[in-house]
């Protein structure tokens, strides 16, 4: 039998409470009172019953009614019901008295039985914490008994103290082990074997994530006051899903969710053993190359010196993320970034030789989407140097050898150079007179000069954008502002995503996307924009956060 399939539906609709509660409370958040809604803990403290080789853990570290208090449509009360509904339980009734600050989730091994004849069976823990230990044993008597009502097969054991009840069917589709384990946990899997590892565990703390090095080291990376948690062993994660990374730079990962006066932070701590060096020394403020970017960016990337960061232990980060969620990096690039893969093919360039190698000071780099078109127009500022100017003559060079004219051209009194292509179109006409051609002029790029800055735009329109509307940049952008306020200084630059005008864009190129929002639609439909940065000093870690910017906030 397959147990991966027996991972019933109360271990299921804990994993998805963790996430919906999390992104459903985040949202149902008021604005003026974040600081009431903290982690009860900064540590989780089920990570005890955890093996150190796990590959992850996730945990709640609050009540779900303290989210409840700020929800707006009942939406928590409803999904609560519908957990619970199928195995007759009443929430209100039969685990809100009883239920304390914290819920973890962990996967604890890869195969219970170690056959891998039978396929690989991970073992699930869900760890929730009580406040009243007699009755959350009554939980525990009860769940259980209604199974047995419903025709489970359950058998009653003494493990090293703790008294386990299970389903001791083999033909059991639906197999829940269950305990409560001193005053603090009750605890439920979908094997008894997992439920015995876990009190092991605790009896032998060498065993367990509190004594994994990696994973104190990530611990003292979490910010006070978040609301959830999640630790990740890259490599077994990376087992778990049959990948042979070609390599592997970062050993584990932790992630924190935090509330902010205006959205809600994740910061998350990649670890490794060896030495990271930045791909550039950290900014104190935001780029100047941004004020060439007019707020009607939907994506806007900035930093400096882009001729590193191939080598980067950044780019080696997404090197192994890309591989571990895609397979490779090239179809990562295909599927999120399909207008500048274009642009590689269409040209017959590589961005790292042909571009990065020679942006050594500021740049930045957006998208504009257009309603009206499937691609977005683009633009890309660097900061001038004797390097720039040879780069610029190398892409001029480049657009001559694919048949594109460099035209010189004047908007609004600023000269500019022009890639363009002549092309003819064939009008038909009656029989006598025959075809009609013409002869059109399509702009294939452009670039000036403003200030210290050289300017690449993909057409007319954005150039004229530009000069026409200099008070109008992201930099002035109040919700970029908020945004980037929320990430810490210095940082290596930002990714700043304005959800409102890049959702049609980002879900065309990735189609899984309008699955995503549906589960967490109270999420999506308040999502104002994401910000991503990178920060920190630790030469043996990767600190970066993401701040995501709601409606209300």
């Amino acid at each position: 039998m397959n147990r991966q399939r027996s991972f019933i539906g109360f271990i299921v609709a804990g994993a998805i409470a963790l996430l919906v509660i999390a992104i459903a409370g985040f949202y149902w958040f008021f604005a003026k009172s974040p600081a009431n809604l903290i982690g009860s803990t900064s540590q989780p403290g089920a990570a005890i019953f955890v093996s150190k080789l796990s590959p992850v853990m996730v945990s709640l570290l609050a009540n779900p009614d303290r989210l409840q208090a700020l929800e707006r449509e009942e939406e928590l009360s409803k999904l609560k019901t519908s957990l619970f509904a199928k195995s007759a339980i009443d929430y209100k009734q039969d685990i809100q008295p009883w239920l304390g600050e914290e819920i973890t989730l962990a996967i604890t091994t890869l195969d219970i039985d170690r056959d891998l004849e039978n396929g690989q069976q991970p073992g699930y823990l869900l760890a929730l914490a009580t406040k009243q230990p007699e009755k959350s044993r009554e939980f525990v008597e009860l769940l259980f008994s209604k199974r047995a009502l419903a025709g489970a097969n359950l058998a009653v054991e003494q493990y090293k103290g703790v008294k386990l009840i299970y389903d001791n069917s083999q033909l059991e589709q639906n197999l829940l082990a269950g305990a409560v384990v001193g005053e603090g946990f009750v605890l439920f899997a979908n094997d008894p074997k997992v439920l015995r590892d876990a009190i092991n565990n605790v009896q032998a703390p060498d065993l367990n994530l509190t004594s994994s090095p990696e994973y104190q080291k990530a611990t003292k990376e979490l910010p006070k006051g978040g609301l959830a948690v999640a630790f990740l062993n890259l490599p077994i994660v990376a087992k778990w899903q049959g990948l042979e990374l070609p390599e592997q730079l970062y050993n584990s990962q932790i992630i924190s969710l935090a509330l902010n006066p205006k959205g809600l932070l994740a910061e998350t701590t990649f670890l490794t053993s060896s030495e990271i060096v930045p791909p550039s020394p950290p900014l104190s403020k935001p780029v100047g190359a941004l004020q060439y970017i007019p707020a009607s960016a939907g994506l806007a990337i900035s930093g400096s010196n882009l001729s590193n960061l191939g080598n980067s232990d950044l780019a080696k980060l997404w090197r192994q993320a890309t591989a571990t969620i895609y397979g490779s990096e090239e179809d990562v690039v295909s599927r999120l970034a399909k207008p500048l893969a274009d642009i590689q093919k269409r040209w017959g360039i590589n961005f790292p030789d042909d571009i990065f190698s020679w942006v050594q000071g500021e740049y930045a780099i957006a998208l504009l989407p257009h309603k009206e078109q499937t691609t977005p127009h683009w633009i890309f500022v660097v900061e001038k140097s004797q390097r720039v100017e040879q780069g610029v003559a190398r892409l001029d060079a480049i657009a001559s050898s694919n048949g594109l004219s460099i035209n010189p051209l004047t908007i609004d009194k600023q000269k500019i150079s022009a890639w363009t292509e002549l092309t003819t179109a064939t009008k038909k006409t009656n029989v006598k007179e025959g075809a009609s051609f013409s002869i059109e002029t399509k702009v294939r790029g452009l670039h000036t000069t403003l200030g210290n800055y050289e300017i690449f735009t993909s057409d007319l329109e954005t150039m004229d954008e530009i000069l026409t509307t200099k008070d109008n940049s992201i930099i002035d952008n109040p919700n970029f502002r908020d945004s980037i306020a929320a990430i810490p200084l210095p940082n290596q630059g930002y990714i700043y995503l304005d959800w409102t005008k890049s959702q049609n864009l980002l879900e065309r190129q990735v189609p899984i996307l309008k699955l995503v929002e549906v589960l967490g639609k109270p999420f999506f439909n308040n999502l104002r924009s994401l910000t991503v940065s990178s920060y920190g000093t630790d030469t043996r870690s990767l600190k970066g956060g993401i701040f995501f910017k709601l409606n209300n906030s």
